[in-house]
């Protein structure tokens, strides 16, 4: 089954997608417009079903902490767990379920988790974080300092998916689940099983990709139509992750060296301006970018490399985007996630500078 718009794949069900893992990541970055909430989960242990589910919702409980108040806006401005702050985003989750879908005892719980989650982070810490290798350590080490949830898990998967949903403004969750390579049969059944009841009971779409299920065939594959990727992905290995898009407006609450560089420029009158993780479309029937940081009035554009970047195909398409922008006349400068984290200091200098000369020309 061939499909042309994320609208037409079907929600609340499990399908494969046959398409290149690289070339499916480039396609919902940023979200397209009739795409749902996409999320990428990297599974870890698939050795029984309650494990998994377990680790499913850790990560998306994890997921919707960092992205507090995204899904709540009216607590925002709201900091730290003193005073009465706990009890007002209580009441304003409260609010904000009477008026939709939401199960209020449930999201008033998260509110007041979040609340603290985002006290306990702090900007000095993500550094340290993100030398310890996980691209996603800062909402991890929020999740831990947390005390979990009192509801069941069918209660908290059905809140966390609107909880998802409604922070990137979507009336719907899909996750896309990367399918390890070398599963056994019985582990490719446990994973299936999972990804059934987590389709069933949020409901959110479940997208598979990755390695094949030669010993699950109950899955239906739908092939949507996209660019080709330059190589395939590499493989993910390791502990589970979900990784999840930027917040328009913000820096990735996900990304210790977005962070790290906010919090090194907020106190900065020159800094004053910018704007991160912004759309930009050349033309119409132009694919648009995300761009990292950006200020508009100087046409400037910084974007920070993960390791994601270093792929055949994301690195050939940061090239190209950098031609795109340049001949609209931005300027653009790239440094790696690294270096922001462990140079903070001559980053921005750099940033003062290059946004110096850009203010000298045109002025």
């Amino acid at each position: 089954m061939l499909v042309r718009s994320w609208s037409q794949l079907p929600p609340g069900r499990v399908v494969r997608l046959d398409a290149d893992a690289e070339a499916l990541a480039l396609s919902i970055d940023p979200l397209p417009p009739d795409a749902p909430a996409i999320l990428t989960y990297l599974p870890g242990d698939v050795r029984s079903l309650p494990r998994l589910v377990a680790s499913v919702l850790r990560s998306l409980d994890e997921a919707a902490i960092a992205l507090f108040p995204a899904w709540l806006p009216e607590a925002s401005g709201i900091e730290g767990t003193g005073g009465a702050n706990v009890a007002a985003v209580r009441s304003l989750a409260l609010r904000r379920a009477s008026a939709s879908e939401h199960y209020g005892p449930f999201l008033a719980e998260l509110a007041s988790r979040a609340l603290a989650g985002s006290a306990a982070r702090m900007p000095g810490d993500w550094a340290t974080q993100a030398q310890a290798g996980s691209a996603q350590a800062g909402s991890a080490e929020l999740a831990r300092a947390e005390l979990p949830s009192v509801f069941g898990p069918e209660v908290r998967v059905a809140g966390l998916a609107r909880v998802l949903a409604d922070s990137f403004g979507r009336s719907g969750l899909a996750v896309l689940v990367r399918v390890p390579a070398g599963l056994a049969p019985a582990a490719q059944e446990v994973l299936v099983a999972g990804c059934e009841w987590l389709a069933h009971r949020a409901p959110a779409a479940v997208w598979l990709t990755g390695a094949p299920l030669d010993a699950v065939d109950r899955v239906e594959t739908v092939k949507p139509h996209l660019p080709p990727a330059v190589l395939p992905a590499p493989a993910d290995e390791g502990d589970p992750r979900l990784l999840y898009p930027a917040i328009a407006g913000r820096p990735h609450p996900g990304s210790p060296a977005e962070q790290a560089l906010e919090a090194a420029l907020a106190g900065r009158a020159w800094a004053s301006g910018r704007a991160w993780n912004q759309t930009y479309q050349p033309h119409p029937l132009a694919t648009p970018y995300r761009l990292d940081l950006l200020w508009e009035t100087e046409r400037c554009v910084v974007e920070i490399d993960g390791p994601d970047h270093r792929g055949a195909a994301k690195f050939a398409a940061d090239r190209q985007r950098d031609v795109r922008l340049q001949l609209d006349g931005y300027a653009v400068l790239r440094f790696l996630d690294v270096q922001v984290l462990t140079d903070t200091e001559t980053v921005v200098r750099q940033i003062a500078q290059f946004l110096r000369s850009r203010r000298r020309t045109e002025g």
